[in-house]
């Protein structure tokens, strides 16, 4: 399916690029979500009708996806969970949890926002986190995991 882009799409392309993707990713994630439009001529001449709305749009989310960077950078969150002698939790710290902690100092961040490679973490220490708060902003935060021995 053709379709016009309407937001920058981390490897798929940016605001006005027209591109062929399979008809469930269109139909199930980038039109309900907003991101994309069927490219028809009507839908073509209405983005270029708004394109320059759209590109101011888009400069105002990055301009504060990049405030709230500088804010967040080096910020480091401590979360303490029951753990065993050996330095394992009992169960794991999961991104809703860091996200949970966050939103504690201060900060509005989704849980879907960061990123965790590793998966949950299980180990009691200080793990480095990238939360992505934009498709070209990145902040890095520290993860201080306190195991309480009962």
């Amino acid at each position: 399916m053709q379709i016009i882009l309407l937001d920058k799409v981390v490897n798929l392309g940016g605001l006005g690029d027209v591109v062929k993707v399979k008809d469930g990713y269109a139909r199930n994630y980038l039109i309900p979500q907003g991101k994309a439009k069927r490219a028809t001529q009507a839908n073509l001449a209405e983005f270029e009708a708004r394109r320059a709305e759209l590109e101011r749009q888009q400069g105002e989310k990055l301009a504060a996806a990049q405030e709230q960077a500088a804010k967040l950078e080096g910020a480091t969150v401590q979360i303490s969970r029951k753990a065993g002698m050996d330095g394992r939790l009992f169960g794991s710290v999961t991104n809703a949890d860091v996200a949970e902690a966050l939103v504690a100092q201060g900060f509005a961040i989704e849980r879907s926002a960061i990123r965790m490679p590793d998966g949950p973490l299980k180990t009691v220490g200080e793990v480095q986190l990238e939360v992505g708060l934009h498709s070209d902003v990145v902040a890095t935060i520290t993860v201080a995991v306190l195991g309480d021995q009962q």
